[in-house]
């Protein structure tokens, strides 16, 4: 019984394998939250969530994560840089600066790149403690197949991906612009970092 428990934490010990070479450039724009695993913190009732990612001159980029609920948009903004800027492995530290706190106080949370195909159309991210994982798309909807292929990914990272939702997209995703902002948007942080 002892021998079964030391080979459960082996498995468990073993670091996931991240993507090596990412093209910064190629991976910049808009992808769309295919499903993640949801936090409590975050609205039941979520919808079209995404991220758009712009590249600064600096090398850093540029977050932009945007929800909808009730028809109100929910966003929060941040900048993401390499945690190793000499390593060619695909991690990063996204840093949010959480508007309602005076001074501004800004948090960390990590975000490594654990698959992404060779078009750049879909990407899967997680972060070491397993917690959180994301399956991003270029598209507001992926085929049936393509997300299992996915998960798949994520299971041989050694995530328990019975957690996973999927996360509602519209047919015809909302401009930005287009809907009064929920300033209440706390739960991004919440959910991506576990606060």
């Amino acid at each position: 019984r002892r021998g079964k428990r030391e080979e459960k934490m082996t498995t468990e010990k073993k670091e996931m394998e991240v993507v090596k070479g990412l093209d910064l450039e190629r991976y910049m724009g808009r992808w769309y939250e295919i499903a993640s695993f949801p936090s409590r913190f975050q609205p039941k009732n979520g919808a079209d969530t995404r991220a758009t990612y712009t590249l600064n001159p600096d090398g850093t980029v540029k977050v932009l994560n945007e929800t909808w609920d009730g028809g109100k948009r929910g966003f929060i903004q941040g900048s993401a840089f390499k945690t190793d800027p000499k390593s060619d492995e695909a991690k990063f530290k996204v840093r949010f600066y959480v508007p309602p706190f005076l001074p501004i106080i800004p948090v960390t949370g990590d975000y490594w790149v654990l698959y992404i195909d060779p078009e750049y159309q879909h990407a899967v991210i997680g972060q070491p403690s397993r917690s959180y994982l994301w399956i991003l798309s270029r598209t507001a909807h992926v085929e049936e197949e393509t997300y299992k292929q996915l998960v798949e990914k994520a299971v041989e990272q050694g995530y328990d991906v019975s957690k996973l939702h999927k996360t509602a997209q519209s047919d015809t995703p909302p401009e930005s612009d287009a809907a009064p902002d929920d300033t209440k948007g706390i739960w991004w942080l919440k959910s991506i970092f576990g606060k």
